[in-house]
């Protein structure tokens, strides 16, 4: 029964003992900042574009949980088999939060940044990126002015 399994799991290109498998994660993060109004307040477009940039990464969704603030606010947490991803808006400041934490090296980061940005089309970006069991790598320089990196914080109208 033994040499089935090895030969299975040879078949399959996957490792024959636990030494071979690596224990790492890539955590995206990142704040979009200036972002079209349009496309921030429309809930159901941008869950959309948000199910598009999961699935664009390579993440396999098992299960999402979204919940609408008055009047058009926005939380949207997924639960991945690589791990998670999360959505955050603040449309009266023009923001939208976004993360995606993926275990090993499958997943793109990438695409789903690219997918978001496309849809938001935010002026002002801040995103970093956190090698588990690794540096942190900044994906950004510091941007004067920038909200993001500032300290400045703003209070909605009234």
């Amino acid at each position: 029964m033994t040499r089935i399994l090895l030969l299975v799991l040879a078949f399959f290109g996957l490792p024959l003992c636990a030494e071979e498998y690596e224990f790492k994660g890539k955590h995206f993060v990142a704040s979009y900042l200036d972002c079209d109004p349009d496309a921030l307040g429309n809930v159901d477009r941008l869950i959309q574009a948000m199910d598009a940039a999961v699935n664009a990464s390579g993440a396999t969704i098992l299960a999402k949980e979204y919940h609408v603030f008055d009047p058009n606010g926005l939380t949207i947490v997924y639960l991945l088999s690589e791990s998670h991803a999360s959505l955050h808006t603040y449309p009266e400041f023009g923001a939208c939060f976004v993360d995606l934490f993926t275990c090993g090296d499958v997943c793109s980061h990438e695409q789903f940044d690219k997918l978001m940005k496309d849809y938001l089309k935010p002026k002002d970006t801040s995103e970093r990126l956190f090698l588990r069991g690794h540096e942190v790598q900044d994906m950004t320089p510091l941007t004067t002015g920038s909200l993001a990196h500032s300290g400045e914080t703003k209070t909605p109208k009234t």
